[in-house]
């Protein structure tokens, strides 16, 4: 009676918060194909914490110092069908466990999980779970309760949180001689094959291999069921394509399906000289659900001498590499390193040197040999890498013989390049339409005296487009120039074969539209700023474009959108000084200008 009253008064119920709770609904009601999932998400955050303490170990050795055998431990209850899973890691204290089981505490939160529930094949997309790095909730797909006793290393306190995953959980004083985590599934009746040891042994060889931590697994006699050796210090020939597979489905927590996404391109290095360090880079295959969300970083972690540093080193990688997924591992970084220090530190400015040549080195190797496979990549990340365009002046002519345009030429995406060496007589110019479609584009009134020309204009509908086209400003000494913005500059390209001479505005226009652009320019002088005969058109009757010295009509949406400006500069009204309607008004138009 006594120990029930003693459990009523430490036990504490606690709510999910809401979107945890979204979270574990789409996850029970899921009928997930390939559950492994759950082993590995637990095998690495067992590796995590256990990297995290040797981190911290490295300036507080006090931590660390009664165990500094790392390990993660698997234990089967066959006839308790249950499965647990062990380390001795940092452990969690009770403010831990609220926080990290309890909540997901990352912004963007709500639109991944409207992402999350989209259909697929019928199903709730819950492949996405690890990629949002809340591969824990994993468990719920195999388990009815989940039980997790942790001891913060440093601290005296253990705790136990449980959960059947319906809504709430709960948090107790609990007993652990050493620190570290344990988490104990109750499995369902429909998950006893993860209770076989071959059933564990072979999820492990083949998804968790290349965990540098023993794996063990418990029994009359312990075994460990991994090879424990860090993949990336390996050498090239000594890792094969399955292993490389696991290896990037577990640090990009993607799901273990076959055909689902796989590494679209490896970089495997070993740098030596000056620096030494190793690189294990992948460049995926399928874009990220969050590629463009504000808080999106890249997915490369920092090593030294094989101990974790940071997941979280904005020098490493530049921001329009941020779709890469990896591991680099420094020998001339000190242990003891802060973040603070990582800063403008030179070895990692050089370190990442190496890394952005040798990702533009293979990009530029796949366009050449693999042309139609490299156009795979940039539909993902081409938006991501012309961020680089303004970004960087360094990368800049190989981030530009790398771009790929859609344009008026036909439906294949065109080099700048091939567009240059497609110019015509008399064409000075790259010429370029910003909006937010390809077809919408391709159809606008300000293309129609370029096309009667046969010149091609290429169809920017990525927001980037409008930003670092301004900082580029030349390719090949060749300007870039929008078609809505200024004069239409066609005087010196011929017309093409069979096109009609009337089509072409390059001369005066005739006297008889001086009235009327008079008079327009009287009764509109409050809603534009001019009103001319057009170049640009030859089938419409009018059209607004910006002034030479005013921002781009699109560029000025996108800034608005973003409430980056509020007022709106007034357009030039061109007219179509041979279509039907025109002609009409200049004849109904006096040669006094009044109708």
């Amino acid at each position: 009676m006594a120990d029930a009253e003693q459990a009523t008064t430490t036990e504490e119920k606690l709510p999910f918060q809401a979107e945890v709770s979204r979270l574990l609904d789409i996850v029970a009601h899921s009928l997930y194909s390939d559950r492994r999932i759950f082993l590995r998400e637990l095998i690495s955050n067992a590796s995590d914490a256990c990297d995290r303490l040797r981190y911290e170990a490295i300036t507080r050795p006090e931590l660390a110092a009664d165990d500094t055998d790392f390990s993660i431990a698997i234990d089967i209850d066959k006839p308790g069908r249950a499965h647990s899973l062990s380390d001795n890691g940092i452990g969690m204290n009770r403010g831990d466990l609220v926080e990290n089981l309890g909540t997901i505490a990352r912004s963007g939160t709500s639109a991944f999980l409207d992402t999350l529930a989209k259909q697929k094949d019928g199903k709730p997309d819950v492949t996405l779970i690890g990629q949002f790095g809340v591969g824990f909730y994993s468990a719920f797909m195999v388990a009815d309760e989940v039980e997790v006793i942790s001891r913060r290393a440093g601290e005296t306190d253990s705790w136990r949180w449980v959960s059947d995953g319906k809504g709430a959980f709960s948090v107790t004083p609990a007993e652990r001689p050493k620190r570290g985590t344990t988490v104990r599934l109750k499995l369902r009746a429909d998950a006893e094959e993860f209770l076989d040891p071959e059933r564990i042994r072979a999820i492990v060889a083949q998804y968790s291999d290349h965990i540098a931590l023993p794996i063990i697994l418990r029994g009359d006699k312990d075994e460990t069921i991994n090879r424990a050796a860090a993949l990336w210090i390996r050498s090239k020939q000594q890792v094969t394509p399955e292993q490389h597979k696991a290896f990037y489905a577990g640090i990009a927590h993607t799901p273990l399906l076959q055909g689902s996404d796989e590494p679209w391109a490896t970089l495997h290095w070993h740098a030596e000289g000056k620096i030494e360090y190793a690189s294990l880079l992948y460049i995926p295959s399928a874009k990220p659900f969050d590629l463009f969300h504000p808080d999106r970083r890249h997915g490369v972690k920092l090593y030294v001498k094989r101990v974790f540093i940071t997941d979280r080193c904005d020098d490493l990688v530049p921001a329009w590499l941020r779709f890469l997924r990896g591991v680099v591992d420094s020998e001339d970084l000190p242990l003891n390193i802060s973040r603070e220090m990582l800063q403008h530190n030179p070895v990692l400015a050089q370190i990442r040197a190496g890394i952005v040549s040798r990702v533009l080195g293979e990009l530029e190797k796949r366009a050449k040999d693999a042309p139609e496979d490299y156009l795979k990549f940039w539909d993902n990340f081409g938006p991501v890498l012309k961020e680089g365009l303004y970004e960087t002046t360094e990368h800049r002519e190989q981030l530009l013989a790398l771009a790929r345009f859609r344009s008026t030429a036909g439906a294949s995406l065109a080099a700048l390049a091939d567009y240059v060496g497609r110019m015509k007589p008399g064409q000075e110019t790259i010429f370029y339409i910003a909006g937010d479609d390809a077809k919408a584009l391709a159809g606008s009134p300000q293309l129609e005296g370029y096309a009667k020309r046969g010149v091609e204009v290429l169809l920017f509908t990525d927001p980037v487009d409008e930003f670092w086209v301004s900082a580029v400003g030349l390719y090949g000494g060749k300007q870039f120039r929008s078609v809505t913005r200024g004069t239409a500059d066609l005087e010196k390209i011929p017309l093409t074969d069979g096109a009609d001479k009337k089509d072409d505005k390059s001369a005066e226009p005739s006297a008889d539209i001086g009235p009327l652009l008079a008079s327009l320019r009287l009764t509109l002088q409050d809603q534009v700023k001019d009103v001319r005969a057009s170049q640009r058109l030859t089938d419409s009757a009018v059209c607004l474009v910006a002034d030479e010295h005013d921002l781009d009509i699109h560029l000025e949406r996108l800034l608005r959108q973003h409430r980056q400006m509020t007022e709106t500069a007034k357009r030039i009204l061109e007219i179509n000084p041979d279509h039907a309607l025109i002609r009409k008004l200049a004849a109904a138009v006096g040669k006094d200008g009044a109708a």
